[in-house]
């Protein structure tokens, strides 16, 4: 059973819900990363999403595309962002760390040189946003082989046959995207939400996390109530920006405990 399975599992004797956090490697600057993974685990994370900078981040809004922009400028590569991985295991043999990126660092890397890296380094996931289903079969198989989960977006306008497909390749967990638009969107809409993510929880067994839009405690402890994992990128990634160098791993600490009490507080069945 991989870290991730292991750990949702765990979560689901406990009747609690998975806080799934993302920060962009190399942001702001390549030092402050393996302290930022660090602090995400002590305020809560079951799950840390890492971010693989890339120039044109097509399904990232500008709060996320601004940090991509300043980890390139530091030379933050994918081999760079597979090390740092290597020395936060160093400390961290527990918590489970899903690579989030795009497809062409990896094809440039090549796929199985990628997937072995990925392995020695300790990744437990990978997502890549512009790979859909019917292409990956073969980046699966490379995962696979290595006890590395494949993770597949999945959205409102989601189609069943494209729903099928992702619940046949997907491991881990399924990442719904709570809106149509990009990361950093606020208002979703709760209703439609738990519909959604009911309609995904009745094709597959595997947990479904949800992000996109979930930017304080309040709506995530209301995700919470429906969906088997909360993920919140975009808020963490703009603290990261306004923080000051002195203050910025505290203040990451700071918000992601404050969602965490907020998503163990007893919660309704469904949202309001």
């Amino acid at each position: 059973m991989s870290r991730i399975a292991s750990t949702f599992e765990a979560l689901k004797k406990q009747g609690r819900k998975a806080l799934i956090p993302f920060i962009t490697a190399g942001d702001p600057a390549p030092e402050f990363t393996i302290s930022l993974m660090h602090a995400l685990v002590d305020g809560g994370a079951d799950v840390i999403e890492l971010g693989v900078p890339f120039s044109d981040p097509m399904a990232d809004g500008p709060v996320i595309q601004r940090s991509s922009e300043r980890a390139l400028k530091h030379g933050v590569s994918l081999k760079g962002v597979i090390e740092l991985v290597r020395k936060f295991r160093a400390a961290n043999a527990s918590t489970p760390v899903v690579l989030m990126g795009y497809a062409n660092p990896i094809e440039a890397m090549g796929l199985e040189r990628f997937a072995e890296a990925a392995k020695a380094a300790g990744v437990d996931g990978v997502l890549v946003v512009d790979y859909p289903p019917a292409e990956a079969e073969k980046m699966v198989g490379l995962l696979d082989a290595r006890g590395i989960d494949t993770i597949f977006l999945l959205s409102p306008t989601t189609t069943n046959a494209r729903l099928e497909e992702v619940t046949r390749l997907g491991r881990g967990y399924l990442y719904y995207v709570s809106l149509r638009g990009v990361t950093g969107a606020s208002h979703i809409n709760l209703a439609d939400v738990a519909a959604g993510v009911g309609r995904v929880q009745r094709s597959s067994r595997l947990p479904v996390g949800v992000g996109f839009g979930i930017r304080d405690a309040a709506t995530a402890q209301a995700v919470a109530a429906f969906a088997d994992a909360v993920v919140v990128g975009s808020r963490l990634v703009q603290e990261v920006e306004n923080a000051g160098p002195d203050e910025l791993v505290e203040r990451i600490k700071t918000v992601l405990s404050d969602i965490r009490r907020a998503m163990d507080q007893p919660r309704e069945k469904t949202p309001a």
